[in-house]
């Protein structure tokens, strides 16, 4: 991967793929949840977290997020078998009735097995692989497509924004390794909002290209975080403008996939952005054909 804009096949669960790079991604949030931290409670029955999901496949996400455990800071924590009741019957009806590519949220290698039997092609852990290492093993045996997310979480962190996703992200990178996940596989994220203050998230995006070195593609996870709220003065209800400003950046900067929960206004945004990449290209073939 010479320039996070070349292809880059990513491979998943299933036989099923996604070419990034050349344009952005959108990956939906659908939180079964009661109390995740700005939609909890709205899709918490499987009926009503599949219709939302449809709809954001309709509004243009390619990829379906389910998650059954809240990450916010000072959430209740749930069981594996509270987390798996919430989210298995939602993976298996749409992979049942759609095409999408489901993507499962969670750090258990269990329940990251079990929905993948159910039909999930990515297995996203917020903790890097660091809290249940097995669960890389479990996207090996899979072929799981697997996002790796840097977190400050319960643990010491350096003060150089970028050197922490290294020293963190490194590690996370070679428990994949040991467990024979395929480097096509991965896509790294680096965790926006976790653990990190407003000045490092913000910082975090100004040198966003420094974190291509692992030459791997970026998801990026800004969507209604609190950094997002404090530069806007909106509450997390009220961010998806802000959120939609993050991903034309941050698509400009190269980030290949688009966590959100407002899929219709992140589309618009990355669809300037991406207008706009495209017409960058022209103008260079253009100059070195003169």
């Amino acid at each position: 991967m010479v320039s996070p804009f070349d292809p880059f096949r990513w491979a998943l669960a299933h036989g099923r793929h996604l070419e990034l790079g050349p344009r952005g991604i959108l990956m939906a949030i659908v939180n079964v949840t009661p109390d995740s931290f700005s939609d909890g409670g709205l899709f918490d029955s499987a009926d009503a977290a599949v219709a939302r999901a449809i709809l954001c496949l309709e509004q243009g996400a390619e990829i379906i997020d389910i998650g059954g455990e809240s990450t916010r800071p000072g959430a209740a924590a749930v069981t594996a078998t509270e987390e798996q009741d919430r989210i298995l019957p939602v993976i298996e009806a749409l992979a049942a009735t759609t095409e999408a590519i489901i993507s499962v949220d969670t750090y258990r290698a269990g329940t990251a097995r079990l929905a993948v039997a159910a039909g999930a092609h990515i297995v996203n852990d917020v903790h890097g692989l660091q809290r249940e290492p097995d669960i890389a093993r479990v996207a090996a045996e899979t072929g799981a497509g697997l996002c790796i997310m840097h977190t400050g979480r319960d643990r010491q962190k350096r003060p150089d924004v970028v050197e922490d996703q290294y020293l963190f992200l490194g590690r996370s990178l070679e428990i994949a390794r040991e467990a024979g996940v395929d480097r096509q596989a991965m896509v790294l994220d680096p965790g926006f909002g976790f653990a990190k203050e407003t000045d490092e998230n913000l910082e975090l995006m100004a040198r966003f290209g420094e974190l291509f070195g692992f030459g791997l593609p970026i998801l990026a996870g800004t969507s209604r975080k609190r950094f997002v709220g404090a530069v806007t003065g909106r509450d997390a209800a009220d961010r998806d403008a802000g959120t939609a400003a993050t991903t034309a950046l941050l698509r400009v900067a190269g980030a290949a996939v688009f966590r959100v929960h407002d899929v219709a206004i992140n589309r618009d945004a990355l669809a300037i952005a991406d207008a706009m990449l495209d017409a960058k290209r022209k103008v260079k073939a253009r100059e070195e054909r003169a």
